[in-house]
């Protein structure tokens, strides 16, 4: 199972990249815990989570090869 990251704006200073794959991350509680296990920062962070261009409210099973989008809050203008 492999999900590929996009990581926007703070998150991409927390982590030092914009995008990676994970593999065997099944829903995106286990993305969140893997997250916060390779950059204890992100906890603080706040985000939306994006599966395949859809902001999701609760956790959700991933699919193979899905995008996961990490959307900090953003401001505009």
């Amino acid at each position: 199972m492999k999900v590929n990251i996009i990581l926007f704006g703070q998150l991409v200073d927390i982590t030092g990249v914009d995008s990676f794959v994970m593999e065997d991350t099944f829903d995106t509680n286990c993305l969140v815990i893997s997250l916060q296990k390779s950059y204890p920062a992100i906890m603080n962070a706040k985000y939306l989570i994006a599966v395949d261009k859809k902001v999701i409210e609760k956790n959700t099973l991933l699919p193979d090869n899905c995008t996961v989008a990490l959307l900090p809050p953003f401001s505009g203008g």
